[in-house]
């Protein structure tokens, strides 16, 4: 039978735009459509004004997507992504909207364990730089350029006051599967990981991959294997007969 069609709805990390998991359309199967989520500020978005606030951020994606968030959709996303995708299952269950059928989370702490000194002193370029260059993942060519370089520090900062923005309510557990994939040598403690188990009464897993902060371009293929696994088994578990080709 022909496979039901997921929707995966990929938002970035922060100061990145959504171009960062374009390559991904080609690497994986044609039953799981690529959706990259942009910004305001960045990409194809770059003439509107960045988002500085959490809340307003999600409602805007949530009505922006609205089409998107319908039927079997999936939401994954890397460090601000990953609360990004919280916010946006959270608020789709308070308006009583369809909820995604699974969320991946990528180097992101849980929502209710965030670290409340992330982003102190984080207001000027001198401290957006060294937070680049300690997490890696930014091409020299950006630090080589003054107006690429501008253009990152800008969305940076605006990216960063969003994260400080969030608070955490203290939800009920969402009723979903939730996929979350961490960096051995990241600096997020494990335990703020695993925090996210508190998040969801359905289906739970963590993986863990060598690399830091931006393992998903170190090991892009392991994680991705990781995505089709976890929705194989959503198609397998509701009955439907899979022949799986990436």
């Amino acid at each position: 039978m022909r496979l039901p069609l997921f929707d995966l709805l990929m938002l970035p990390c922060a100061g990145a735009s959504a171009t960062m998991y374009l390559r991904w359309r080609r690497l994986l199967p044609q039953w799981i459509r690529l959706v990259p989520v942009e910004l305001p500020g960045r990409g194809g978005r770059m003439g509107e004004p960045h988002a500085e606030n959490f809340s307003r951020l999600v409602d805007q994606l949530c009505d922006e997507q609205a089409q998107a968030l319908q039927g079997r959709y999936v939401l994954f996303g890397h460090s601000m992504g990953g609360l990004l995708a919280y916010g946006i299952a959270q608020r789709q269950r308070a308006l009583s909207r369809p909820l995604p059928q699974a969320m991946f989370v990528s180097a992101s702490s849980a929502p209710s364990r965030r670290d409340p000194d992330r982003f102190v002193g984080k207001d000027n370029d001198a401290a957006l730089i060294a937070d680049l260059r300690k997490q890696g993942g930014t091409p020299e060519e950006v630090f080589n350029s003054n107006e690429l370089l501008r253009l990152t520090l800008d969305t940076l900062g605006a990216d960063y006051r969003v994260c400080e923005s969030f608070a955490y309510g203290a939800n009920a557990p969402l009723p979903l599967s939730l996929h979350v994939l961490a960096g051995r040598h990241d600096d997020i403690a494990a335990e703020r990981m695993e925090a996210w188990r508190h998040e969801t009464d359905g289906a739970f897993t963590l993986d863990w991959f060598d690399g830091g902060h931006f393992f998903i371009r170190q090991h892009e293929q392991q994680v991705l294997a990781v995505v089709v696994r976890e929705l194989t088994r959503q198609l397998s578990g509701a009955g439907h007969a899979i022949a799986v080709a990436a």
